[in-house]
């Protein structure tokens, strides 16, 4: 079937606007099959001279299905349906800066919390700032939500909290459309709702939390990751350090569990990436030392498998953080939160 004018319904009695009408019928089109993606749609001169409209009617209802990519111009050849609406869907982009089990579980909650109702879409940038900003200026207008997940890397790995540029562009889109994630920008002047962690306190007072058991060890190990691919937040290096300092804890920050470790009696660890706590978890056992009395261990992000294991965590839940991005969505509500975030003795130290 090809679309022509006379599929455009416009009632003249109607007080909605004549441009409104045209956007209204594509997109009830569209949602009922009658137009597929990639179908030619009726050219601008069409509606105009088949409807009795102006040109500036067609083109302005044309120009908001282009914003919202609906609808997509090719040269030379007219306008195309560029992808399948739904009126009474909520549609979210969701911008993830990189794939982990403990970002799906955000991811999942939220989806899962905002309901059938919605339409959401997850693109991941990789912590590349520019890659991120390509994302936003492609999709400007075509969302109701963005949700945006602000960890970026520079040439050296090192983590960044925010790049200028990717705050600019996430300016340019109305404050009330954007939800930030994860992390606190406090310094970059965005008026959005925000469900995040505060990395530096975080840590700190978890740590606080545990102390009866942290302080009958001789000394607290952090093993922060350096130079990989997604880093993760010095402020959690700067947390544990001023938990150290301030309650006078011997320690030292190590990169990785490298083979081999010089395992000492009343040490504890405090671990970010699984690997570690796996190699590490090997070298207690083949050491035979007993987890919790000769080795305390710590992990950092829980997930059901430490759980199983009795290994004790500090962790955000990952779990109420999309719940409560996908609360301010449904209430449409613009607030700052921060999400909780809990020491839980599991035993290990």
């Amino acid at each position: 079937m090809i679309a022509t004018s006379s599929s455009i319904r416009i009632d003249s009695e109607s007080r909605i606007p004549k441009y409104q009408q045209i956007i209204n019928s594509i997109i009830e089109d569209i949602e009922k099959g009658v137009l597929s993606v990639g179908e030619k749609i009726p050219s601008i001169n069409e509606i105009s001279e088949g409807h009795y409209l102006s040109r500036d009617t067609v083109e302005k209802a044309y120009g908001q299905l282009k914003k919202k990519k609906i609808i997509i111009s090719v040269k030379g050849k007219g306008y195309y349906v560029a992808r399948n609406v739904s009126q009474s869907q909520t549609k979210v982009i969701f911008l993830l800066n990189k794939l982990s089990n403990y970002k799906l579980r955000i991811y999942n909650s939220f989806v899962n919390s905002l309901g059938p109702d919605s339409q959401v879409d997850l693109n991941v940038y990789h912590c590349d700032p520019q890659h991120l900003i390509n994302l936003l200026k492609e999709n400007t207008g075509a969302y109701d939500y963005y949700v945006i997940m602000p960890h970026f890397k520079d040439k050296e790995l090192h983590h960044l909290n925010y790049d200028q540029k990717v705050i600019k562009s996430i300016k340019e889109i109305p404050a009330e459309k954007v939800i930030i994630m994860d992390n606190h920008l406090p310094d970059a002047g965005l008026d959005t709702a925000a469900i995040y962690q505060d990395f530096r306190m975080d840590i700190y007072q978890a740590l606080k939390e545990g102390i009866a058991r942290i302080k009958k060890y001789e000394k607290l190990i952090l093993v922060y990751p350096d130079k990989v691919i997604y880093p993760y937040p010095s402020e959690i290096k700067q947390g544990f350090k001023k938990f150290c300092v301030e309650f006078g804890i011997n320690f030292e920050i190590i990169d990785t569990i490298y083979p081999d470790m010089e395992l000492d009696q009343h040490d504890a660890y405090i671990l970010i990436e699984e690997n570690d706590l796996i190699n590490l978890m090997k070298q207690i056992r083949e050491n035979d030392y007993e987890l919790g009395e000769d080795i305390g261990v710590i992990s950092y992000n829980d997930t059901p498998l430490k759980e199983l294991l009795g290994i004790t965590v500090m962790s955000t839940d990952f779990k109420v953080m999309g719940e409560t991005a996908a609360y301010m969505i449904k209430k449409h509500k613009k607030e700052v939160v921060k999400n909780v975030f809990n020491f839980i003795d599991r035993g290990s130290i």
